[in-house]
């Protein structure tokens, strides 16, 4: 990874705020009112399935 890591937030549903970042390859992310829950995606959209697929995960 090369340069300053730009952290951004989203809400999801209202209920959860989605932390994310860039890296090389890969959107890496983790749910802020969760922080165990982290996961990665190869666009922005399927990083935030991961994370609502993961929080369900943890639901069950």
């Amino acid at each position: 990874m090369s340069g300053i890591l730009k952290v951004k937030e989203k809400k999801i549903d209202n209920t959860m705020t989605m932390i994310y970042w860039k890296d090389d390859k890969f959107w890496l992310g983790k749910l802020l009112e969760h922080p165990e829950i982290m996961t990665q995606g190869l666009t922005l959209e399927e990083l935030e399935l991961n994370l609502r697929d993961a929080y369900l995960q943890l639901q069950i």
